[in-house]
């Protein structure tokens, strides 16, 4: 943990202080600006803590060095030349809780209140509440993103044991909740941890992969292109092996759709360089397409979908600051030739910044990313042409196995207008999918995602809602009516868990009013405040290495140049008329007949 200086603990002193009594988003622009900076500041000295490595947590180190100073590795090792293994598959998660806090409740009180109780009374889908100003791409999109950022697997050995009320519908005679697979090097010592099956970077591995074989498999060997099949799919070869990890069991159309879009990306960026640099080899059209490929979607979550789903001005400004800089592109491009500082130019190319503890993802922010009400449980397809309805299908009709199907019946032009035209749900109680609170997978088996959830929070030692806030110095709930303004949800609430200290974090977050323009809570924006800033400030390929010389001039202007915006009309240009006037493309499109109407 970064120790302060005092002028920046006491900025960071008033900024909370503003901040408790008055609220950020209750200030002017600038002002609430100025007090998210000491806020983030806050974080950065007080809220990140390095889990260490143990002798098992990492590959071993590469002696070719030099080969990785201008490409990412599979593994995610040699991003930081210093440390080769920091980040790296296998890699511990951090946190950003003292250790001291991280350690697990007992088993019999690690169950309380009953996980799928809570599911059932709390979470349970009655009536589909929309987030009317997103669209479901956004809801795709974040699951694309988390796909990339972590995950932790599960274990066979020792599952939970849930106990299923007598009026229970599940439709085994018990609920048994895979482990998360400990350590396995651990401190005995100190709270558990955990490691990553992916690289803790922003590195693109949901489709690239974590392991040579998928990657390999993925590629043409020519011009560093990726294989895509007829339909714009990853060939069925290459699934196979992807369906060997636990989180391809989770692909959806949804998901399938981003994956073509930006593997499609990936060939044409190839393309591009190919021409300007007709003597790149294979390998070096692939890795810097895929530098460049993994920093337009870093670009687009950061200037696209995050000021989608929190949409407040000031947040908006502040995210376009965290890519531009406080004062813009084009000032910071002139300001550029005499300073890197990241807060006037943006982050990327400014130095890389670690303060003072090594990277890692951390447990507390897996824990805020838990956003499966996003997903609907009914879509409906429409033309691309004409809006007319031409499919409609539930939430498993386009899991994993009918995604093929899906592809074969309907374009992509179609399936993209269709999220596009689409509301993802709202991340609220009472909106989970009910399809995901009873998900059979292909092996056979049958979950309840919601009770996972809340559980999963637990198992890993994340503090509960309250402790949670206290971790981030904002003022604790004293009764469940401080938690929401809606009355019947306090009551429910208080029938569910009984002492407030109890709520669960993901409970409580989904039951806070939110900030204007928020679609999730102010809570769990805390965590984003620091770790989105976080991710792309301790990434030399954000920061030092953001440069023509490392992406080349042409891939270096691509990045600057595009967007989600023009990722969508380049490889689906007949979607032009659908986003015509919409500001974000992650807010709702309009429909095609209103816009062919405009235009006569």
């Amino acid at each position: 943990m970064a120790e302060k200086a005092v002028p920046t603990r006491l900025a960071s002193w008033f900024g909370t202080q503003i901040d408790r009594f008055i609220g950020w988003p209750r200030l002017p622009k600038m002002a609430g600006i100025a007090v998210l900076y000491t806020l983030r500041r806050a974080l950065q000295s007080d809220n990140l803590f390095d889990c260490g490595r143990g002798a098992l947590d990492a590959p071993q180190h590469d002696p070719d060095v030099a080969d990785h100073r201008a490409a990412r590795t599979i593994d995610g090792t040699y991003n930081n030349l210093d440390d080769p293994l920091m980040g790296s598959v296998g890699s511990r998660f951090g946190r950003n809780a003292p250790l001291d806090q991280t350690f697990p409740e007992p088993p019999d009180r690690l169950m309380e209140p009953n996980p799928r109780s809570v599911s059932r009374r709390l979470l349970t889908r009655d009536a589909f509440v929309p987030a009317t100003t997103l669209n479901a791409l956004a809801a795709a999109w974040i699951q694309f993103e988390v796909h990339d950022w972590f995950s932790h697997g599960t274990t066979d050995s020792q599952p939970w044991d849930v106990p299923l009320e007598s009026d229970d519908p599940w439709p085994q005679e018990q609920m048994r909740i895979r482990r998360t697979p400990p350590d396995p090097s651990a401190d005995a010592s100190g709270p558990p941890t955990y490691v990553s099956q992916d690289t803790h970077w922003w590195d693109g591995s949901q489709l690239y992969g974590s392991n040579r074989v998928f990657a390999d498999a993925l590629r043409t060997g020519q011009g560093g292109r990726l294989r895509l099949d007829r339909l714009g799919l990853p060939p069925e070869d290459v699934e196979k092996i992807a369906s060997q990890s636990e989180t391809a069991a989770n692909f959806w159309v949804g998901l399938a759709i981003l994956h073509s879009l930006f593997m499609r990306e990936h060939n044409t960026i190839c393309d591009h360089l190919a021409t300007a640099h007709p003597d790149m080899s294979d390998q070096q059209l692939y890795d810097t397409a895929r530098l460049v490929n993994t920093a337009v979607m870093a670009k687009i979550h950061t200037v696209d979908w995050t000021p989608a789903i929190i949409g407040h001005p000031t947040t908006v400004y502040a995210m376009h600051a965290n890519w531009f800089g406080l004062f813009g592109e084009r000032v910071a491009e002139f300001l550029r030739r005499g300073t890197r500082n990241a807060l006037i130019c943006g982050i990327p190319g400014s130095p890389t910044n670690l303060h003072d503890v090594p990277y890692s993802l951390t447990e507390e922010f897996v824990a805020v990313y838990r956003m499966h009400p996003l997903i609907p449980d009914d879509f409906v397809f429409r033309s691309a042409t004409d809006d007319s309805v031409i499919a409609e299908h539930t939430l498993p009709g386009l899991a994993m196995q009918h995604v093929r199907t899906r592809f074969s019946e309907m374009s992509i032009e179609d399936l993209a207008y269709s999220f596009g035209r689409a509301n993802p749900g709202a991340l609220t109680l009472h909106n989970y999918p009910r399809h995901l609170q009873i998900l059979e997978r292909p092996d056979g088996s049958v979950l309840d995602l919601a009770s996972i959830d809340v559980l999963r929070v637990r198992e890993r030692g994340v503090p509960r809602y309250n402790d949670f806030r206290r971790m981030l110095r904002l003022r604790p709930a004293s009764d469940f009516n401080d938690i929401t303004d809606n009355p019947v949800w306090a009551r429910e609430l208080a029938a569910v868990y009984g002492d407030v200290e109890r709520v669960d974090l993901m409970v409580g977050l989904y039951a806070e009013p939110k900030p204007k323009g928020f679609g999730f809570s102010d809570t769990a924006f805390r965590i984003f405040v620091l770790m989105a800033t976080r991710r792309l400030e301790a990434d030399r390929f954000f920061t030092t290495d953001f440069r023509p010389e490392v992406y080349t001039p042409e891939g270096f202007a691509w990045v600057r140049s595009n967007s989600m915006r023009t990722v969508l009309l380049r490889h689906c240009p007949s979607l032009a008329p659908a986003l015509d006037g919409v500001m974000n493309p992650f807010a709702p499109w309009r429909p095609v007949w209103t816009s062919n109407r405009s235009a006569r």
